[in-house]
C-alpha cells in the first residue's frame, strides 16, 4: 500500500480530487489530504466539502510515496505559498511519482524544474509550462518518468488508470 499525499485548498475542482482519490483507495493506497492545518474544512468549486487530515507543516516527503495535485482554482492559490512550492520541488528532486491534472501543473512553474519535462495541463496553463521550458502535449495523459499529467475532468478515466498503474 502506497501513501499518497494530496495538496489542495478551497475552490479545487471537486471531481479532480474525488475521482483520483477513489481510484487510488480502491487500488489499496491511502490518500492523505493536506492544507495549512489538520481538520480544516475545504470547499470545492461545486460545493463538495473535504476535511484535511494533516497540516503542511506536519508532513515530510519521506513519509509519502506519491503526490496528487488536483486542479481548479486551488493550485494558483497554493503556488503563492513557498511551503507548497518547496514540497512539490522535493517530490521532483526525490524522483517520486507526481500526479497532476488540469490547473495543477501551475505549481510546477514555481519550482523551476519544468525545463525539459514532458507534460500537459488545462489549455490556458499549457503556454505557461511551455515558456517555463516544458515540452507540452495536448493529450489526455502524458507520462514523463514518474510525472503523470492530464488536461481536464474528461480525461479522468485515463488519468486514474495511469496513476494506479504507476503505484502497482
Amino acid at each position: 500500500m502506497s501513501q499518497v499525499l494530496a495538496i489542495m485548498t478551497n475552490d479545487v475542482e471537486d471531481i479532480e480530487y474525488t475521482s483520483p482519490a477513489e481510484a487510488l483507495e480502491a487500488a489499496g493506497h491511502h490518500v492523505t489530504l493536506v492544507e495549512d492545518e489538520a481538520n480544516k474544512t475545504l470547499t470545492g468549486k461545486h460545493g463538495t466539502t473535504f476535511t484535511t487530515e494533516k497540516g503542511i507543516d506536519d508532513i515530510s516527503v519521506a513519509d509519502y510515496d506519491a503526490l496528487l495535485i488536483p486542479g481548479g482554482f486551488s493550485p494558483d492559490q497554493l503556488r503563492a505559498d513557498d511551503r507548497y512550492v518547496a514540497l512539490v520541488k522535493d517530490f521532483f528532486l526525490a524522483d517520486k511519482p507526481v500526479f497532476s491534472i488540469c490547473h495543477g501543473p501551475q505549481l510546477f512553474i514555481q519550482t523551476g524544474l519544468v525545463k525539459g519535462r514532458t507534460l500537459t495541463a488545462y489549455t490556458t496553463v499549457r503556454p505557461d509550462l511551455y515558456y517555463a521550458g516544458g515540452i507540452v502535449k495536448d493529450e489526455p495523459v502524458v507520462i514523463d518518468r514518474h510525472l503523470i499529467t492530464s488536461r481536464t475532468p474528461d480525461d479522468l478515466p485515463q488519468f486514474n488508470a495511469a496513476i494506479t498503474k504507476e503505484l502497482a
